[in-house]
């Protein structure tokens, strides 16, 4: 059984940043597993995976935030920065020898949820218009037309 599970209010109505969440929930729900049975190897990889891969989502979602001109960007860097300071903190506690499986997956659990509801949600709109005047931006001059012109003369 899983650990944690996906609920509807955690979309934000951006398909790739919401699949991405999806990606970490089941990385979590995996950390639950290797603890469950697998060693410390298994937990090893398993965080290892966990922070690369959390920390390619916050540079794309960093990404997606400026390019929208979000007013909160540098604001929402800053929890992810923290987030990474406090994730490493575990991983060197682990590497020390230290069983920090159940408090780093508890931990996780509840930052992930509450990053999304709040921090996340705060930035969802924005980026949704941004992504969608791009999308919309047929014009000569468009950004749609610009780009085709660069690849296509």
């Amino acid at each position: 059984m899983a650990y944690l599970v996906w609920q509807n209010d955690l979309n934000t109505g951006i398909t790739v940043i919401d699949n991405q969440h999806k990606r970490i929930v089941e990385m979590i729900n995996q950390l639950h597993d290797a603890q469950s049975g697998h060693g410390g190897r298994a937990v090893g990889e398993v965080i290892e995976e966990l922070v690369d891969y959390t920390q390619s989502h916050f540079a794309f979602e960093e990404t997606l935030m400026e390019d929208a001109g979000y007013p909160l960007t540098r604001a929402h860097k800053k929890v992810h920065e923290l987030f990474v300071r406090r994730v490493n903190d575990y991983r060197l506690r682990f590497s020390a020898g230290e069983d920090i499986t159940q408090e780093l997956r508890d931990m996780l659990a509840r930052w992930l949820f509450n990053h999304i509801r709040n921090e996340d949600a705060g930035y969802a709109e924005t980026v949704r218009n941004s992504m969608m005047a791009l999308a919309s931006d047929h014009g000569e001059g468009g950004w749609l037309s610009r780009s085709l012109k660069r690849f296509f003369k």
